[in-house]
């Protein structure tokens, strides 16, 4: 089941103008939706990089009998997901990393949804998040994994230069790399060296001015 994005958006109506209009723009530049609806049925979900935690909110209300877990390294964006989606039973949010939740609760997910993190990352640090992304989960858990892709087009340009202004100019996203797209074999390559089995690798940008891109993967046994 996947819950309809009015209901997610009104669990944000009390934010202040800026916020909210932050949790508008996002739902309606990526596609969090087919992310949201990939997520199998119940069980316990991990968002890493919750920000807001839109997708959370998209999660939670699609099941209820799911648990979902948000988690960030931006203090100020917890806060308003805990004011959001924090606030409904089946939903915990916190401040902190892939690292911190994966010392804490190893293989305690049915899955984990990463939506926009990595290209925010060094390239030499993917292996080492998707390992501690591995770890959250259950043997044969699922990875949802969204990111743009570096396909070299007028989309992925722009989502360059979109991110820099969001990133360097107005400092409403963390990042600590240099913001470089990578193709879907990269990605791929890094998946399966760090220990998942690429499912399904679904292009998600018709309708969109960035090149999204899910992949969709198995926790190895």
């Amino acid at each position: 089941m996947n819950a309809p994005l009015a209901p997610a958006l009104a669990l944000f109506s009390h934010l202040p103008p800026a916020e909210r209009f932050h949790v508008h723009a996002r739902a309606f530049s990526a596609p969090l939706e087919a992310v949201a609806a990939r997520v199998p049925p119940g069980g316990a979900v991990a968002d890493v990089g919750c920000g807001h935690g839109l997708l959370t909110a998209l999660l939670a209300l699609g099941d209820s009998r799911r648990m979902v877990h948000g988690v960030d390294p931006d203090p100020r964006k917890v806060e308003w997901a805990r004011k959001g989606p924090g606030l409904l039973p089946h939903v915990k949010v916190e401040e902190g990393g892939v690292d911190s939740l994966a010392q804490r609760l190893p293989g305690h997910f049915d899955a984990v949804a990463v939506c926009d993190v990595l290209y925010l990352l060094p390239v030499e640090r993917w292996a080492d998040f998707l390992r501690a992304a591995r770890r959250l989960l259950r043997p044969g858990g699922r990875l949802l994994l969204k990111e743009a892709e570096g396909d070299g087009s007028w989309k992925h340009r722009k989502c360059l230069a979109q991110e820099w202004v969001m990133v360097t100019l107005l400092g409403r996203t963390k990042a600590g790399g240099d913001l470089v797209l990578q193709s879907r074999e990269t990605v791929l390559g890094v998946l399966r060296d760090t220990g998942f089995l690429p499912r399904e690798t679904v292009a998600l940008g018709a309708g969109y001015s960035t090149p999204h891109i899910l992949y969709v993967a198995d926790s190895a046994p």
